[in-house]
């Protein structure tokens, strides 16, 4: 049996360190920061360094003989945690630093997608102000205007007037509201269609695609509000038929691998492709993450019948295509839950009530902004916790998830109301 670590301490890290807690080849599950969560799940402890500190998580690995470390959040990885531990010996899942651009920068991403004939929306980058101010006039309106580093998946802005094109760009080239990220602009042309999550495992050549997925980026119910880093997600995501998945298997994470490899940047770790579907069933990327979605993971991990650890080992020995993965045939899905003001300015220390009365096993509340105080859960952070509940339909799941979201509450908590009702709506035609 072996130790593992998980990097991170948001709701992804929980899921990840919850499900990596049960397998039989797992001893300990160590968590850097981790969170209340993860703090109260079993033979799991919080090691309380920054995900950013490289070299002190490097330092712990070996010390503590850790066998296998997954990281969660994207800022370790594009900082090139991969590269530091494979330099000390030591198994990391997740893509070195080079590969990882495809996150860490939008611009790299996209000339990417064009150099390998991957189908995405036409875009132009920019780093002066009044030649992006020039350009947005000339633009089809709405527009899609991004910060080209990573922005905690809020340097985006879905333009729907000239105004709101040009006070995005002047927020992130003029006002530096996203600091080095937001340097450069990439305006893009504004697809239509419905969004989805397709995630895999890579282990530098073989694809193992999860269960597909849908979030919902947008604050508010009806997808009104600023856009978050996910607001719920449900699993699998019924627009994405057997079809289209072959579809994007063979127009998109086939040819994305092939192209890496081709430029010298073997790829190993998760590969989370953001899509939009058009009304004609075309995939089209929106972005690439080089991580595990968060709250995509919740829902996917909470369905995973397969040993985790187990898949990533075999990505280390290249016997990922060999690999079965076994699903809960029931959907899930998440509700997450935030605190007043996200993804703005908000309150933290306040105190979560009703977690203890969460026992269904058809339900599992992860948890994110959380932090134990003299034996409270307290909030520490926009996003809080994220309840995920399996149903035979969307639908039942989604009646399971916000039941058991009424029974928790802290001051100034927030949720969106609608989370699923895309699949729901497909069900209820298919139905009739």
């Amino acid at each position: 049996m072996m130790k593992v670590l998980v990097v991170g301490g948001g709701g992804r890290e929980h899921a990840l360190a919850w499900k990596l807690g049960h397998s039989p080849l797992v001893s300990e599950v160590l968590v850097a920061p981790g969170n209340a969560g993860t703090e109260n799940e079993p033979n799991t402890h919080n090691i309380p360094i920054n995900p950013e500190d490289l070299e002190s998580l490097v330092a712990l690995a070996i010390s503590e003989s850790v066998g296998l470390t997954v990281v969660g959040p994207e800022q370790p990885l594009v900082a090139g945690i991969t590269d530091r531990f494979e330099a000390a010996g030591l198994k990391c899942f997740g893509p070195r630093a080079a590969a990882a651009q495809l996150e860490g920068s939008k611009l790299f991403t996209k000339s990417f997608l064009q150099r390998h004939n991957i189908p995405t929306a036409n875009y132009a980058s920019f780093d002066k102000l009044h030649v992006a101010l020039e350009y947005v006039k000339s633009v089809e309106l709405p527009m899609v205007i991004k910060a080209n580093g990573l922005a905690e998946g809020k340097g985006v802005v879905v333009a729907q007037t000239q105004m709101e094109a040009e006070q995005a760009v002047r927020k992130m080239l003029e006002n530096r509201a996203f600091g080095e990220a937001g340097t450069i602009v990439v305006i893009e042309e504004y697809l239509q269609g419905e969004e989805a999550s397709f995630i895999a495992m890579v282990d530098g050549t073989n694809i193992l695609p999860l269960a597909s997925s849908q979030d919902h980026k947008t604050r508010d119910d009806g997808d009104k509000g600023p856009n978050t880093g996910g607001m719920g997600a449900y699993s699998p995501a019924p627009v994405i038929t057997p079809d289209i998945h072959e579809q994007v298997m063979q127009q998109v994470m086939i040819p994305a691998i092939r192209g890496l490899s081709s430029e010298g940047l073997e790829y190993r770790g998760f590969l989370y492709a953001g899509l939009m579907i058009d009304s004609k069933g075309t995939p089209q990327v929106l972005e690439f993450n080089c991580r595990f979605g968060d709250p995509e993971t919740q829902p996917i991990l909470f369905r995973l019948r397969s040993d985790l650890a187990e898949l990533c080992l075999k990505s280390f020995d290249g016997t990922l295509s060999g690999a079965a993965v076994e699903w809960d045939s029931r959907a899930a899905l998440g509700v997450v839950m935030a605190s007043n003001g996200y993804p703005g300015n908000y309150k933290k220390g306040l105190n979560i009530q009703g977690l203890e009365k969460i026992y269904d096993d058809s339900v599992k509340v992860f948890q994110a902004g959380t932090v134990i105080n003299e034996g409270q859960v307290l909030t520490n952070g926009g996003r809080v916790l994220c309840a995920v509940a399996l149903g035979n339909t969307v639908r039942e799941a989604q009646v399971l998830a916000y039941e058991n979201v009424k029974k928790i509450d802290w001051d100034g908590a927030i949720y969106r109301r609608d989370i699923g009702y895309r699949a729901i709506d497909r069900e209820r035609v298919s139905a009739s």
